[in-house]
């Protein structure tokens, strides 16, 4: 396992080179709860602008995603709203733009320790399941642990 500070070393470099970084979070098991895994953008906040987050895809998938929201944000100054659809990021598919605060499952904690909890805001990047619905739709398909939520539409 990687020292903290060797993590937090290339972090810096990434954020001083492109703007923002991608950090990923894998799954934890404490004996009686499974987390979703979920990662985050860290870097959006010195531009005062909120660190974008997602939940239960793949680390190559939420990277991907993360960095094409965060280039539309940094490099287009683009800004999402909160129930905001996006038809061009998923293929076939919206996906939504929720705002909310940190939660135990979702804690962007590379971003809080380096601009301070009151300094972070978050919108989350939320993914429908096959049939288009949402974590709050009636039938939507996977367990809602699959994809915490920092907030509702």
């Amino acid at each position: 396992m990687r020292d903290i500070d060797d993590v937090l070393r290339r972090q810096e470099r990434i954020i001083d080179t492109i703007g923002w970084a991608v950090t990923y979070v894998l799954p934890t098991d404490d004996g009686t709860v499974t987390t979703a895994p979920f990662a985050y953008t860290v870097g959006l906040t010195a531009h005062d602008c909120p660190e974008l987050i997602t939940a239960g895809l793949p680390p190559e998938v939420a990277h991907s995603l993360l960095n094409d929201l965060a280039r539309r944000v940094y490099d287009q100054a683009e800004r999402f709203t909160h129930g905001q659809r996006l038809n061009d990021l998923i293929a076939g598919y919206d996906a939504i733009i929720i705002d909310g605060p940190p939660t135990d499952e979702l804690l962007p904690g590379l971003a809080i320790s380096r601009y301070g909890r009151d300094q972070v805001r978050l919108q989350q990047m939320v993914w429908p399941d096959q049939q288009g619905r949402f974590p709050w739709d009636h039938g939507y398909r996977f367990d809602p642990r699959t994809q915490p939520l920092i907030g509702r539409l």
